[in-house]
């Protein structure tokens, strides 16, 4: 397995996971189809930037167009409340193959000597056993219920944060 940074040729996979009532229905439901050209756009432009480390997942190196999913880190918020997030998707004929979790800890273990993460954030639906089990495996500590926003929705979510310096299981 391996970790690709985004590209515009991701759009397709994006229209999977986020259009999706399936992949959406722990996010408040599908996005619709358009805008997702601007949001792999913006998203392949914060990779470049480096101020976003948005990787695609793909199951098997030897196979770089297959992708099972996305993971995602990113800071956000007012400078004085600047949190760094990191979410996940998988694809559902990836799912139940530890492949998110994979990707989680491949993405967490260079942020963890990057320095410029600090705590990391995780804010799963409180109905997502698989992504909470996930947060719990990999070492995260759970802070509690939140309502958070997202994609102009608020969802009832479980935050969890790990320190991958020190956390990191």
């Amino acid at each position: 397995m391996l970790l690709r940074d985004v590209e515009y040729g991701d759009v397709d996979a994006y229209v999977r996971m986020r259009c999706d009532p399936a992949m959406m229905a722990e996010l408040g439901g599908p996005l619709p189809r358009e805008g997702m050209e601007a949001k792999v756009r913006r998203d392949v432009q914060g990779a470049e930037a480096g101020t976003d480390w948005i990787k695609m997942i793909v199951p098997d190196a030897a196979e770089p167009e297959v992708v099972a999913g996305t993971v995602a880190l990113w800071p956000h918020g007012a400078d004085a409340e600047r949190i760094s997030e990191i979410g996940w998707m998988v694809l559902p004929e990836f799912q139940g193959r530890g492949l998110g979790k994979r990707a989680v800890r491949m993405l967490l273990e260079p942020a963890r000597d990057d320095g410029r993460w600090g705590l990391v954030h995780a804010f799963p639906a409180t109905a997502n056993a698989p992504s909470n089990g996930m947060c719990r495996a990999l070492g995260f500590r759970f802070l509690g219920e939140e309502d958070v926003p997202f994609a102009g929705r608020v969802l009832r979510t479980n935050h969890w944060v790990i320190d991958p310096r020190t956390d990191l299981v």
